[in-house]
């Protein structure tokens, strides 16, 4: 057993009444893209966010690799904004068998290559290849958000955005503690007035463009 002294805020939310005003206290004020400079993150989802999704199956090449219009502007954009942009994405064609992570590898390695050429950066890329919904990395679970921000010790998960087209990528950002952008690119009658969204655009290039 063991104790430490905190002087700092507290609060016991044993009560109703309690818990209310710990609701109240806690709350996260709403997403002010005016608030975004080099102290924020962004967590960008891959396939319908940066390159065409291929419906019902994997990009398992780089032929099979078409970045969405606006995406490397977007990216550009979004670069000059921000301090990290990190690639967050699930890629269970590896767990099937339809791909191997080095050929992940070589699609990443020609797509961070072309988004440089267009100005933009990278700063990282974490993807999940398992089968099982249960691993801590696939998303919704937040695993890959906690692997970034060891890697990046300066990344602070109350200034990290979370950009995604699935409403997975949404409850993601929601585990993760972050906040989330919705991309409509392949989901555009999706509600946006969802309790895991908190705020929706056309396309990255749209979202670059408002922040």
């Amino acid at each position: 057993v063991g104790g430490v002294r905190d002087d700092g805020y507290f609060i016991d939310i044993g009560v109703p009444q309690d818990y209310r005003q710990a609701q109240a206290d806690l709350a996260r004020p709403p997403l002010d893209l005016a608030r975004v400079d080099k102290g924020w993150t962004l967590l960008l989802d891959r396939d319908g966010v940066i390159n065409r999704e291929i419906q019902g199956g994997y990009v398992r090449n780089w032929e099979e690799f078409a970045f969405l219009e606006g995406a490397r502007d977007a990216i550009r954009l979004l670069a000059g904004r921000a301090g990290r942009l990190l690639v967050v994405s699930n890629q269970r064609g590896i767990g099937k068998g339809l791909m191997t992570d080095q050929d992940l590898s070589a699609i990443h390695a020609r797509m961070v290559h072309q988004i440089r050429e267009a100005g933009g950066r990278i700063d990282g890329i974490y993807y999940c290849s398992s089968l099982d919904d249960r691993h801590p990395d696939r998303k919704p679970n937040p695993g890959m958000a906690f692997r970034a921000r060891h890697d990046f010790p300066g990344m602070d998960l109350s200034r990290t955005i979370m950009v995604g087209n699935k409403p997975s990528d949404m409850l993601f950002g929601r585990n993760a503690g972050v906040y989330t952008v919705f991309i409509r690119t392949t989901n555009p009658d999706h509600p946006v007035d969802h309790a895991d969204i908190d705020l929706a655009f056309d396309s990255l290039l749209s979202f670059a463009k408002a922040l």
